[in-house]
């Protein structure tokens, strides 16, 4: 399986043993909204939060170097849905530089994915 697959899985599941492995120690990730820089500890905490839940996944291209994903993201804070797209930098086969861009969706996309 791939490193963004099990990523993904690995995420979702909050399986932070595994995400231990994925996740490069000097892992920096840049999201889409406020600015921040998190870090290894940031992402692990989300992990399997239910803060975010994603939907309708898709890797887009992956080698050994790179990797680019898409998925529509809900919110449990109640915000808009995005449509997400995700930029990975890889190190020694784990996940060093992620970066997030993002499309908030309609009102009535919300209503028919939810």
């Amino acid at each position: 399986m791939s490193i963004l697959a099990n990523y993904e899985t690995a995420f979702q599941s909050g399986d932070t043993d595994l995400l231990n492995e994925l996740i490069h120690d000097d892992c920096k990730f840049y999201p889409h909204v406020g600015g921040a820089v998190m870090t290894k500890s940031d992402i692990m905490g989300f992990a399997g939060s239910g803060a975010v839940r994603t939907e309708s996944h898709r890797i887009l291209y992956e080698n050994d170097e790179v990797g680019v994903d898409h998925s529509i993201a809900h919110f449990a804070n109640g915000s808009t849905s995005e449509a997400v797209l995700v930029f990975y930098r890889f190190k020694d086969g784990q996940i060093i530089h992620v970066e997030t861009g993002a499309t908030p969706l309609s009102d009535d996309y919300m209503l028919v994915g939810q």
